[in-house]
């Protein structure tokens, strides 16, 4: 009985704070951003291509520009006439052959889309063969850009600048659409380009141009952040890329190309990394400059007097020996050892003959009892190798109690 209402008791329990969960907790959904996997992720522009094919435009992303064969696979991508070439990264990674290609190809009916070089330690007077040929320079890298504000339907407002686009604004204060673009970006001036469209002027220098080359067009922006996938989703962004590619929408493919090319190692390392290796290479001078003795000609140390009191001592012994005062060596090596044992070993050191010999057999298991026997009793005179076995034996005994 009392079994059964336990039970009922936990169920009541089970049920009465199961009601009070239900009544007090509800369901709510919550979306969380995932990180990118696949080609979201090594493709900044990929956000750009899938709204563009959502719109029915042609759309091909790469990493290259694979406008002429390189390389040993020789694999090219050939470009229509009303085809749009987004070119995401700097511009001077072009070749000379492939700015002449490109050009001949705008020339064409194309639209080419690209920007200035970024701002770096090598940017301000590093050579950009494209804008040469539109007659465009980019402004150094250490002139102040401050921003660009960005209106509804991509048209640009405020700050005297000349428009890209229409001049529609929004009505009744509406500032749906509005943003601020080009940041700290790297503008660029006209040198004897003459744009159909630009945004910008002489004095703070231009963040788009749109210039007109035979029967097609080059678009020049400060920058194309505003195309990555970490920028469309700003109001502003969407209106204006579509001003960017309105030329040739729809008319052709659209190709993303968001590596140019891969710049050489030591180039990367000396724009980016100079924070890490300089401090390194300064230290390493440093460390060497340390560990130099002296500038000027390789010349020999001059040799300095020996004061080694280990070498006197040597050179004392080596002239008794040769003297005839041989014993007396080996009466300091043999007092030095029962002295020490004395120490250690008291009981050995007071018996004499071969109850030591037994002792110190037993204490020296290593070493024969002959070569200890021998050790304890003086040479022979003129024996040098008794003598030179001796000393040895009573040293490497002395070193073990």
């Amino acid at each position: 009985m009392r079994t059964v209402l336990l039970t009922l008791l936990g169920v009541v329990l089970l049920a009465g704070l199961t009601a009070w969960w239900l009544h007090t907790h509800e369901r709510v959904p919550r979306e969380v951003d995932m990180p990118r996997i696949g080609e979201a992720r090594r493709n900044p522009l990929f956000a750009l291509q899938v709204a563009l094919e959502r719109d029915g435009v042609r759309v091909h992303s790469r990493r290259r520009l694979q406008l002429l064969a390189d390389g040993a696979r020789g694999e090219t991508v050939p470009l229509a006439a009303r085809d749009t070439v987004v070119l995401y990264n700097d511009p001077r990674t072009l070749r000379s052959d492939e700015v002449d290609a490109l050009l001949r190809w705008v020339d064409g009916g194309g639209h080419l889309i690209v920007r200035t070089p970024p701002h770096g330690l090598l940017a301000k007077n590093a050579p950009v063969p494209l804008f040469a040929e539109l007659q465009l320079l980019p402004m150094g890298s250490d002139r102040e850009s401050g921003c660009a504000e960005v209106g509804g339907l991509g048209a640009p407002v405020a700050e005297g600048t000349a428009t890209v686009g229409d001049d529609r604004s929004d009505e009744g204060g509406n500032d749906e659409g509005r943003g601020v673009l080009f940041c700290g970006a790297r503008r660029f001036t006209l040198v004897g380009a003459n744009p159909q469209h630009s945004w910008g002027d002489l004095q703070h220098g231009y963040v788009f141009a749109r210039i007109h080359r035979g029967a097609g067009s080059v678009d020049v922006l400060a920058e194309l952040d505003f195309l990555g996938s970490d920028a469309l989703d700003r109001n502003a962004s969407f209106p204006l890329a579509h001003r960017v590619l309105e030329p040739n929408y729809r008319a052709g493919t659209v190709h993303l190309v968001y590596a140019a090319q891969m710049p050489s190692l030591w180039a990367t390392l000396a724009r980016h990394s100079w924070m890490a290796w300089g401090p390194l290479l300064l230290a390493l001078l440093a460390w060497l400059w340390r560990r130099m003795q002296r500038f000027g000609p390789q010349l020999a140390t001059p040799v300095l007097e020996r004061r080694s009191l280990l070498e006197h001592i040597t050179a004392s012994g080596e002239l008794a020996y040769r003297y005839g005062y041989a014993h007396l060596l080996y009466d300091a090596a043999r007092n030095a050892f029962l002295a020490r044992l004395r120490r250690r070993d008291p009981q050995a050191a007071a018996l004499q003959g071969e109850p030591q010999l037994m002792l110190l057999a037993a204490r020296f298991t290593d070493v024969p009892a002959a070569e200890i026997r021998d050790a304890l009793l003086p040479p022979f005179a003129n024996d040098h190798t008794a003598f030179r076995t001796r000393i040895a034996t009573l040293i490497r005994l002395r070193n073990r109690l």
